[in-house]
């Protein structure tokens, strides 16, 4: 009977705990912009732009955030340069056609990292192969990111490391990712 009891009150409370996580935090994809910057050789620096992505901050039971995102590397465009729009969507790089989303999934963070700036560990998966990697979050320039500043963040990433290693006399291996985010429905203050 005691045992019952201490399943039911353990029942009890999972489920008061998931009932008040808060609806996630959406990432306004009007506003949004996720890209990345590559050199090459001759210090020519090109940028992309992954016009198609969802992203949102889940709001966890113990108070800590997560963040999942989502690049459709199918629709990621060199703005202006079309033959290196196919270049990058193509096998060589993103291999779009047989992998069309690039995926970053935090790991649990504080939610005051928001305002103080810091590292955002988690998994990048690019090409089917996923790896550790940290984002950098930069101090907001505003006292609410992600509603009137955008919260930004960027990460270095060795290319090679996610099958993307061709044309190294050409390019750098690194690339650097640069999100700058806004999410949608800001609190009431």
């Amino acid at each position: 009977m005691a045992a019952a009891r201490s399943g039911l009150l353990l029942l009890l409370l999972m489920l008061a705990g998931s009932a008040l996580a808060a609806e996630p935090l959406h990432f306004d994809t009007a506003h949004s912009r996720f890209g990345f910057e590559i050199r090459t050789r001759f210090g020519q620096k090109v940028e992309g732009v992954f016009p198609r992505f969802e992203g949102w901050i889940t709001v966890l039971p113990d108070g800590r955030h997560q963040v999942r995102l989502r690049m459709y590397s199918e629709y990621v465009e060199i703005p202006d340069r079309p033959r290196y729009t196919g270049w990058i969507r193509g096998e060589d790089f993103f291999d779009a056609a047989r992998y069309p989303v690039v995926e970053f999934d935090s790991d649990p963070y504080p939610p005051q990292l928001t305002q103080t700036g810091g590292d955002l560990q988690g998994r990048l998966s690019i090409r089917g192969i996923s790896r550790p990697e940290v984002m950098r979050l930069a101090k907001p320039e505003c006292a609410r990111p992600g509603y009137d500043c955008d919260l930004v963040s960027r990460g270095v990433i060795l290319r090679g490391r996610y099958g993307m290693d061709s044309w190294q006399m050409a390019l750098s291996d690194r690339v650097i990712f640069v999100l700058r985010t806004r999410l949608v429905g800001a609190p009431k203050t």
